[in-house]
């Protein structure tokens, strides 16, 4: 019975993907941790630390499959061990052959390595989601480049942007990120194989190759030195996926409230049969902008955990140690539902263009107050026509006036502007700056950076 949110059949998928719960799952730990006594027993024999036949009898019958996972619980309950009963019943599985398995190796080398595989296959579907986003976020971008919508600043109206620079802003981060996980590949996916203390003492004088030809066989990145008391490994990939997870959630909270019934700028989608509420029918709830926004608080707060894991004693302790095996899982398994969630949001999201536009307007020019300020500046000087400016715009807002209006009234506006002149002033559209060719500037950068799959 699952007593975790995250494996709950009702609700897990709003917390996770079946895909990532299965990388992280109880087997899949087994058979990662089995795969790297075999490639151990099979780097052994190569080398002659261990007898040939024997390494090779271990790589044909050790089979995770047949191992019956509910008795090494029992057992490992009865040893206080996690790894002790695992390892007989490999024994068992290859006869005499099997004193050799575990050879050299503590327990350590054999869950540390184990679990960079895991996270090699996380790594995977993180970074293959997180380029699938970027390409979504690029096809927005470029679909709404030139259309206006209101820009504001500390919740308020500020200045008209286009939806598509919005949207171009969160590429170029998704950009960064995609690069950040490139870059500590390596770091990350690399193993541990160097006996009780990282001395390689229980491997004689061939416990660097040891190491290495296990690892080559694992597809890993070998250490420089052993890692089982620096933990900076983990951290960093827990610091880049709490950027994702940044990113993903203020995506999430900004459409949320573009989305408020008041704004109503944009729509998650939406589907026959969808329930927003249990006792207001007529509610069109941001469900999954919900979804993405919660996420990052707890991916967040288990990066803590992560970082905890840093302060190790001596050479070595299970203190620290542990708190990874509860984070790494919710960081990947929180991060994997933000990134399929944002997919899909942004892959049937409504964009109600007409009601941007309504939004701009809403102020009856107020919005373009920045713009009459420099314009009139170049006849009155700055200063001056931003105290003229200000002046105007209190009155209209506090009045309820049009702008336009209260500028025409005021003793120090310039007559000689005309109408067309000032309603070219306060339309928005002639105020998105360089907005829509820097949309253009992102896209390229994406498309020269090598890790999108833009087309021109």
């Amino acid at each position: 019975m699952a007593s975790h949110i995250i494996d709950f059949l009702l609700i897990g998928n709003n917390f996770g993907t079946p895909e990532m719960r299965t990388v992280w799952s109880e087997q899949n730990r087994l058979k990662q941790q089995v795969q790297v006594e075999v490639a151990l027993a099979q780097a052994e024999g190569e080398l002659g630390v261990i007898p040939a036949q024997a390494a090779k009898i271990i790589v044909e019958r050790a089979d995770p499959s047949q191992l019956d996972i509910d008795d090494i619980a029992q057992q490992g309950a009865q040893m206080k061990h996690s790894l002790m009963p695992t390892l007989i019943a490999l024994q068992k599985q290859c006869g005499e052959a099997g004193e050799f398995i575990h050879y050299g190796a503590t327990t350590q080398d054999i869950v540390d390595t184990a679990t960079v595989l895991q996270l090699r296959d996380a790594f995977a579907i993180i970074q293959r989601d997180a380029t699938v986003l970027a390409n979504e976020l690029s096809g927005v971008a470029r679909r709404y480049q030139h259309t206006p919508m209101v820009g504001r600043t500390h919740g308020m109206q500020a200045l008209p942007t286009t939806f598509g620079f919005k949207v171009a802003v969160w590429l170029d981060e998704f950009l960064r990120h995609l690069t950040r996980l490139n870059d500590i590949k390596p770091r990350t996916l690399t193993g541990n194989i160097n006996g009780a203390i990282s001395t390689y003492a229980s491997f004689g004088p061939q416990g660097p190759e040891v190491e290495k030809r296990t690892l080559d066989i694992l597809g890993l990145a070998t250490p420089n030195i052993g890692w089982q008391s620096a933990r900076d490994r983990f951290s960093e990939f827990a610091s880049v996926a709490v950027l994702i997870s940044g990113t993903l959630g203020k995506i999430g909270n900004e459409l949320y409230n573009l989305m408020r019934t008041e704004i109503n700028e944009i729509e998650e989608p939406f589907s026959a049969g969808k329930i927003g509420s249990t006792t207001m029918p007529h509610k069109r709830n941001p469900a999954a902008l919900e979804g993405l926004a919660s996420l990052t608080a707890p991916v967040l707060k288990s990066a803590a955990l992560i970082y905890e894991s840093m302060h190790v004693e001596h050479e070595r302790d299970a203190m620290s140690w542990r708190a990874e095996w509860i984070a790494l899982p919710e960081i990947c398994i929180y991060l994997s539902a933000q990134l399929q969630n944002a997919i899909a949001i942004l892959r049937g999201m409504t964009v109600n263009e007409a009601r941007m536009r309504r939004n701009l307007n809403m102020q009856g020019g107020l919005l373009l107050s920045e713009k009459v300020m420099f314009e009139l500046g170049k006849k009155l000087g700055k200063q001056t026509a931003h105290h003229v400016v200000y002046e105007c715009a209190m009155q209209a807002y506090e009045q309820q006036r049009d702008f336009k209006e209260t500028l025409r009234a005021h003793p120090q506006m310039d007559n000689s502007i005309s109408d067309d002149e000032l309603n070219g002033w306060l339309d928005p559209v002639n105020y998105l700056g360089s907005a829509p060719r820097k949309v253009d500037e992102v896209i390229a950068a994406a498309q020269a950076s090598g890790l999108l799959e833009i087309r021109a």
